[in-house]
């Protein structure tokens, strides 16, 4: 029996409970949220489509689920300017995530922002093998610059590293044309804003990232050992260590099987460097 347990049931959470039902990817669903009508409501919305899963809300049994997803805590708002913002915020619901976690042996999936940072944080508070903590963000990053590419008729493909927020890093290098520096900027800058005008317009980005976190469930479950822009605790990769960032990463049964170490353009490399020491930053509180 395959078990998926969501800790964090809101928009995003909710939406990726009931996209895992649908494919049928689990057979059991788990759902936590501190707030108790969401929860009641979620799980009866889940048990209302008559889809065969068995849904439930003991978390006592999400330390023996195949894979957790850490959703809650304090979301985006149009007042919060960037992700990293919201560290001090989200850093008691980690901890508290990471109490629930004891004794776990499946693999975490790190949704809640910022989400690098919280990634590292989950890693050095459970004492997991780091290849059992997959953060979430560049897939969703580079569906994003997918779309500007298209828009400014460059042909792809389109991988975004770095940190899931203000330092992500197209890789223009991999898109099939020459790309100037200018342009790159321009539109580095667009990306950076793309969710804000989802949040402004509809409270909170959904349909985007749960296809995709859906996306890196299944390539889990199903062992595809398909490579997916990721958020990995690294150890010398890229020249850096003490962070979790996005790098391509071979996802399969147990987690990351590996991370690829490309060749970047200087423009690249520099901005990679800059996601790393921002990065370190922010998780070096969670050294101590």
């Amino acid at each position: 029996m395959t078990s998926l347990a969501i800790s964090g049931v809101g928009k995003v959470g909710g939406e990726t409970a009931f996209l895992s039902a649908a494919l049928g990817l689990a057979d059991e669903i788990i759902l936590y949220d501190a707030y108790d009508p969401i929860l009641r409501a979620q799980v009866l919305d889940l048990q209302h489509t008559g889809i065969d899963v068995t849904v439930s809300t003991d978390t006592a049994a999400m330390r023996d689920a195949d894979i957790f997803i850490f959703a809650a805590g304090t979301p985006r708002t149009p007042d919060i300017k960037t992700r990293a913002d919201l560290l001090e915020a989200n850093i008691p619901v980690v901890k508290r995530c990471s109490e629930h976690l004891q004794d776990f042996s499946g693999v975490v999936i790190t949704i809640t922002n910022p989400m690098d940072a919280n990634n590292y944080a989950l890693w050095r508070m459970m004492g997991i093998e780091r290849e059992r903590c997959i953060g979430f963000g560049g897939q969703l990053d580079s569906a994003r610059f997918a779309c500007l590419l298209r828009e400014a008729g460059i042909p792809g493909p389109a991988w975004v590293l770095g940190e899931h927020g203000e330092h992500q890093v197209p890789l223009f290098s991999k898109a099939g044309t020459y790309v100037d520096t200018g342009e790159r900027e321009a539109l580095l800058s667009r990306m950076r804003g793309a969710s804000m005008e989802v949040i402004r317009g509809k409270g909170g980005t959904v349909f985007g990232p749960a296809y995709h976190i859906v996306m890196l469930i299944r390539a889990i479950l199903e062992d595809r050992r398909e490579t997916l822009s990721c958020s990995c605790v690294l150890d010398g990769e890229y020249g850096l260590s003490g962070c979790s960032l996005g790098v391509p990463a071979r996802i399969g049964r147990e987690g990351i099987l590996g991370i690829e170490e490309w060749n970047l353009d200087p423009w690249e490399a520099a901005k990679m460097a800059e996601a790393g020491a921002f990065v370190q930053g922010l998780c070096r509180r969670f050294d101590d």
